[in-house]
């Protein structure tokens, strides 16, 4: 890994005509976004309210991943729904809650340790941990 600081760029250029923002980052295809259906617009693309709950899920996968490589967790499959809420808190409008569920599936003999390495990826989550929202964390580990 790299030494902190990290600074991650992205830019766009946007003209009246359009309703899309093309988001633009170095070494990444571009991501052409719109506002959500909740504030009319089309509803077919990513919106800063799905990129920011996609990025508390993408962030949670990430961090489990790396910890259970460390750990050397035998793991299935890991199945993660987030729910951002977002709500109007004193004339200003935030994300009030992340509700993230995960579930991680092991092989037998796996199970005891399991636990700890999916809760052990929701407290190193840069993103959430980032966020003035409230995170309701809740996992789940099933034996195949």
């Amino acid at each position: 890994m790299q030494e902190f600081p990290h600074t991650y760029r992205v830019s766009t250029l946007v003209d009246s005509s359009s309703e899309d923002v093309v988001l633009r980052s170095p070494g990444v295809p571009d991501l052409a976004t719109a506002a959500p259906k909740e504030f009319d617009g089309p509803g077919n693309r990513w919106s800063p309210e799905t990129l920011l709950t996609g990025a508390v899920c993408d962030c949670f996968v990430l961090g489990f991943r790396a910890v259970a490589a460390a750990s050397k967790l035998e793991w299935k499959k890991l199945e993660v729904d987030v729910d951002g809420t977002l709500s109007r808190v004193e004339r200003r409008m935030l994300f009030t809650e992340m509700r993230i569920r995960a579930r991680l599936t092991v092989a037998s003999g796996q199970e005891a340790r399991a636990p700890r390495i999916l809760d052990k990826a929701e407290e190193i989550c840069l993103v959430t941990n980032s966020l003035s929202a409230s995170v309701d964390y809740k996992g789940e580990v099933v034996v195949d």
